[in-house]
Order: structure tokens, then C-alpha cells, then sequence
């Protein structure tokens, strides 16, 4: 796909079509990396985004039991 590069104020920039944001699940929020000629850009991944849906499954599976957490492996 071709695009032109245009002029944002004293930038340049280039516009996306929404299906291609849409194809590439592309956020409000982007990481921007410049490889060997090319520019990648990915949505902004959070590491702990999905922890609290991720805790709330735990305890619905019963696996959030830690009383065994001060247990040493030679007790």
C-alpha cells in the first residue's frame, strides 16, 4: 500500500486507513521502532493489563490458595 508523507505542523506524518488500524489492532497508544530502514508500529502492550481478569479466573478456579508460599522445598 502507498501513502504520501504530510505536513503536521513542523512534522510530517503519514495517515492510516481505519482498516488498516482496525487489521493491525492498533490503540490509542503506540510503541515506534526504527529497524534497518523500516518503522514498526505495534499497539502499546502493559505487562500487567490483563492481570486483574486474570486473578478473578484464579480464584473462580479455587487456584489462589497461598498457604503454602512460606513452605521451603525441604520442609
Amino acid at each position: 500500500m502507498r501513502v504520501n508523507l504530510v505536513q503536521i505542523g513542523n512534522s510530517q506524518g503519514i495517515r492510516l486507513p481505519k482498516a488498516v488500524i482496525e487489521q493491525a489492532q492498533l490503540t490509542e497508544e503506540l510503541d515506534l521502532e526504527v529497524e534497518k530502514g523500516a518503522i514498526i508500529i505495534r499497539s502499546l502492550r502493559r505487562p500487567r493489563a490483563d492481570w486483574e481478569q486474570d486473578a478473578i479466573a484464579c480464584h473462580a478456579n479455587g487456584e489462589d490458595n497461598v498457604d503454602d508460599w512460606d513452605v521451603t522445598v525441604h520442609e
